[in-house]
């Protein structure tokens, strides 16, 4: 049944094919003796009369004097044709003194396009892309030669980095493998509210129209969804996105989720656990009593927005701002009393603290900036990308030029008109693209300042702090790398099982087959392997652990 999450099947399936590409391209033009050796050695850098980088100390003093122009290739979309016309990438280049070349591939093409990008050999200075979830892993593209191991850079030209890994040990040890390679500039998240965007929703009017109060339990939740559907009229009284159950939404009230995570050491694969299966009998129960959106396989951003703006649903699972803040305005020009508020995340018994829920890893992986073995000029790169975890990077990449796209007010930076009331009717995140990096990702530290600007109802700010209230922490399986050999055997098993689980929970909730049908799909995981998956991610962790 592919048609449930077939946003992630696709996704693993591609990693499987790309896995095979880069086997197949082992033995094509990129060279190799430009890759690190396993002392982290690099490429020679500019000469010092062509290059003026640092003081004597090591210190860089921007903006640098260099005659040299690096190609920085990425994936950008913003309301400008190219990356040069955005004037965020303009004014980095003047403040930082280094002058850049930009490749931008199509949109929502990066990947075949990075693709075809190292099989020609002919790289850029710096890529940015998700080289954690690199076919292989990021040990693979530094030993294929395609990016540099840069723990001698970080260490000789990157003292910001450098200093505020030593200060957080936590994200020094996810930003680099098991064999301790440091292997981009990476995107990091400056406080826990802002690794949490993501959780129930719910219309706070409706609730107080019928004098219900925020459901907390699952048997709330049952009784509340009814209340919608019998009083309200709500044809679909829960809709939702079904990738969104992945981050522990329903499924975590029974103590387990929709893939990986760990107690106590020990890795454990969500649909397994005995609570998948009390999960499964709820929702199918759910499901015939018309609580939840009878289209529950194919529920789309469209389809979910009608839901939500027609009062067909009352309740979903999705973000502050995409969600509460994109609907919010929306329905009050239909219903000035209209409100929607964040739920916490649903347990069994009252007064228990949620297993699971929404919350990103500190070093966030999609937009990290990386080395190639090809540049002539690593130092130079490394200079430019470690001007953002500095001070005035810090204030630039976050909030941009002050006086045009932020002011400072009792101290603080606050976003111009500009940025949250455009001229241009550019919505802000669209004007945010323009002047800064902080709702997008790149090599810097993201500032809570910045969320408490961009989500500007209260209601927005209050979800976070609703939806952080859970044990995530305790379980959620961190940032761990399988060798290069583990992670294609793993993306391949995992294909077979992620297909078989989502074919599974679909037939079970729509009632095609009985719950009791469970039994005899983790007998056919079995077949599948999943025994050796879970070794895999078991001797990963445990790998992590000992860094």
């Amino acid at each position: 049944m592919s048609s449930i999450r077939s946003h992630r099947i696709k996704l693993v399936s591609m990693a499987s094919i790309a896995i095979m590409l880069f086997i197949i391209m082992t033995g094509c033009s990129v060279n190799k003796e430009n890759a690190n050796s396993s002392n982290g050695s690099s490429p020679d850098t500019a000469s010092p009369d062509q290059t003026e980088t640092a003081d004597q100390g090591g210190i860089a003093a921007y903006p640098l004097k260099t005659d040299k122009t690096l190609t920085y290739w990425a994936e950008y979309g913003s309301t400008k044709a190219t990356i040069d016309e955005v004037p965020f990438f303009q004014e980095w280049q003047k403040r930082t003194g280094v002058p850049l070349k930009f490749i931008s591939p199509p949109a929502g093409q990066s990947k075949d396009a990075l693709n075809i990008l190292l099989a020609s050999g002919d790289l850029p200075d710096m890529i940015e892309y998700d080289w954690f979830n690199f076919p292989g892993g990021p040990e693979k593209a530094i030993a294929e030669g395609y990016i540099l191991k840069l723990n001698d850079i970080i260490d000789q030209y990157a003292p910001n980095l450098k200093k505020y890994l030593q200060d957080h040990p936590d994200i020094d040890k996810m930003v680099k493998t098991d064999s301790g390679s440091y292997y981009t500039f990476p995107f990091l998240r400056g406080d826990p509210l802002l690794q949490v965007y993501q959780g129930p929703i719910i219309r706070e009017d409706w609730l107080n129209e019928l004098g219900l109060q925020v459901p907390v339990t699952m048997d709330d939740w049952y009784n509340v969804l009814k209340a919608f559907k019998e009083k309200k009229g709500a044809a679909a009284p829960l809709s939702f996105d079904y990738n969104f159950l992945d981050n522990g939404a329903f499924v975590g009230a029974f103590g387990t989720t929709q893939g990986w995570f760990q107690e106590n050491g020990v890795v454990k694969f969500g649909p397994m656990q005995p609570g998948y299966k009390e999960f499964l009998s709820t929702f199918h129960k759910w499901y015939a009593e018309g609580l939840l959106d009878k289209n529950i396989a194919n529920v789309d951003g469209k389809a979910l927005d009608a839901n939500i703006t027609t009062g067909a649903s009352g309740a979903t699972i999705h973000n502050s701002g995409s969600g509460i803040g994109k609907w919010t305005p929306l329905l009050e020009e239909k219903d000035p009393k209209a409100k929607l508020i964040a739920a916490p995340y649903p347990v069994i018994h009252k007064g228990d603290v949620p297993m699971f829920g929404q919350k990103d890893p500190q070093y966030t992986t999609g937009t990290n900036v990386a080395i190639t073995s090809k540049t002539e000029n690593a130092e130079l790169a490394a200079r430019l990308l470690d001007w953002g975890y500095g001070d005035e990077g810090h204030m630039y990449f976050n909030f941009g030029q002050e006086g045009v796209s932020y002011e400072m007010k009792d101290g603080n930076p606050i976003y111009t008109d500009l940025l949250l009331k455009n001229p241009d009717k550019l919505s802000p995140s669209q004007a945010m693209s323009l002047y800064i990096r902080a709702n997008y990702g790149g090599p810097f530290v993201q500032d809570l300042r910045y969320n408490l600007q961009y989500l500007s109802l209260p209601q927005q700010q209050s979800a976070l702090e609703t939806w952080a209230k859970t044990d995530v922490d305790k379980y959620k399986l961190p940032l761990v790398t399988p060798t290069p050999e583990e992670a294609s055997e793993l993306a391949q098993i995992m294909n077979d099982v992620d297909t078989l689980v989502d074919e599974m929970a679909l037939k079970i909730i729509l009632g095609n087959e009985p719950v009791d049908a469970y039994d005899g799909y983790m007998d056919k995981l079995k077949t599948l392997k999943i025994d050796r998956a879970m070794e895999i991610q078991q001797a990963a962790l445990d790998r992590y652990n000992k860094r």
